[in-house]
């Protein structure tokens, strides 16, 4: 008898490694591992000012391709009344239920944010009440979805803003907490998210069921070349060959945030990564595939910026994925 239960104890300890070891292999973040951003249509002040509305039907082809994940922009604020009791549009609300449905109807794990909230990023004492009062109603309203919403607290915090950040995201997650104690956050440093903002963030010590994201757009010159919103715009012409200092460099940076989310016991969530389509496709491939790789290696999950506009890997008027660019994401086995 004895002898069986050890031998039952010594299979189940076994099973429980093997799972965990599988998991850590897969690098997987709360379930998420390759997602994709819906870029380009609900963070312009009005969907389809941008060039993107949001199709019923690419969830199911990101579904399909092989991604469990997507990030869905929001600018909440451009819907909410700018006084009190800042009343968030119920047509809007109605629109981001269908679309939120949709996602979650191919079960992709789900990520909705504050996208774009400039009157913030500028007068973030003015604005404080507003940001809090709409994660309030944000959160009460998808207080019952199922575990694969996530929420993600603000995109690349910048700017005034930055000084103030860790206490006003503090004070999200309080009232986030409220209304969805054991909902799954995802909050990142100021200066957009980058990396090198790491050192002075801060999170509630006692909340382990929030992940840390960050951007990555470095070497700026190359990824941003061409751009039109960027000041001033690199030049185009930039190739990334992928040399061993490139593919050094990129790692080194990335390795901070691994190093600074091991120091404090938190998932890393790789929120945006890519290179604007005025680059080669050639060192644009180059760069996704090292990017995504070196992620992946060291067990963060990403989210490649974006579905299909300027960055894009699908491309919405062939109904066609720009293979290069998604092979690059997700090598062909």
């Amino acid at each position: 008898m004895k002898r069986t239960i050890v031998v039952c104890v010594l299979i189940a300890l076994l099973v429980l490694t093997t799972s965990c070891d599988r998991i850590q292999k897969e690098g997987k973040v709360f379930g998420m591992k390759r997602g994709i951003n819906i870029g380009n249509a609900l963070e312009a002040p009005n969907e389809g000012e941008w060039g993107v509305t949001v199709k019923d039907e690419y969830f199911k082809i990101i579904k399909d391709t092989g991604f469990d994940t997507v990030r869905i922009p929001i600018k909440w604020s451009a819907h909410a009344m700018p006084d009190l009791p800042y009343t968030i549009d119920k047509d809007f609300f109605d629109r981001i239920d269908h679309i939120v449905g949709q996602a979650l109807e191919q079960k992709l794990y789900t990520i909705i944010n504050i996208h774009h909230f400039d009157e913030l990023i500028k007068e973030p004492e003015a604005q404080k009440e507003r940001f809090l009062s709409i994660w309030q109603q944000i959160a009460e309203h998808y207080r019952d979805y199922p575990d694969k919403l996530y929420f993600e607290i603000l995109n690349e915090p910048n700017g005034a803003l930055d000084q103030y950040w860790n206490d006003y995201l503090a004070e999200a997650i309080e009232v986030i907490r409220k209304s969805n104690p054991d909902r799954v956050l995802i909050a990142g440093p100021g200066n957009w998210n980058n990396i090198s903002a790491l050192e002075n963030f801060r999170l509630p010590e006692d909340d382990k069921n929030i992940i840390v994201t960050f951007h990555y757009y470095n070497p700026f010159w190359f990824t941003h070349q061409g751009a039109e919103w960027a000041n001033p715009s690199p030049p185009t012409g930039k190739k990334w060959d992928g040399t061993d200092s490139q593919k050094q460099f990129i790692e080194d940076e990335i390795l901070k945030a691994v190093n600074w989310a091991k120091e404090r016991d938190r998932q890393l969530f790789m929120g945006e990564f890519g290179a604007y389509s005025k680059a080669d496709i050639e060192s644009r491939v180059r760069w996704t595939s090292f990017v995504a790789r070196t992620a992946e290696k060291y067990n963060i999950a990403w989210a490649y910026w974006e579905f299909c506009s300027g960055f894009g890997a699908y491309d919405p008027i062939s109904g066609q994925w720009r293979e290069p660019l998604l092979h690059a994401l997700i090598p062909p086995e």
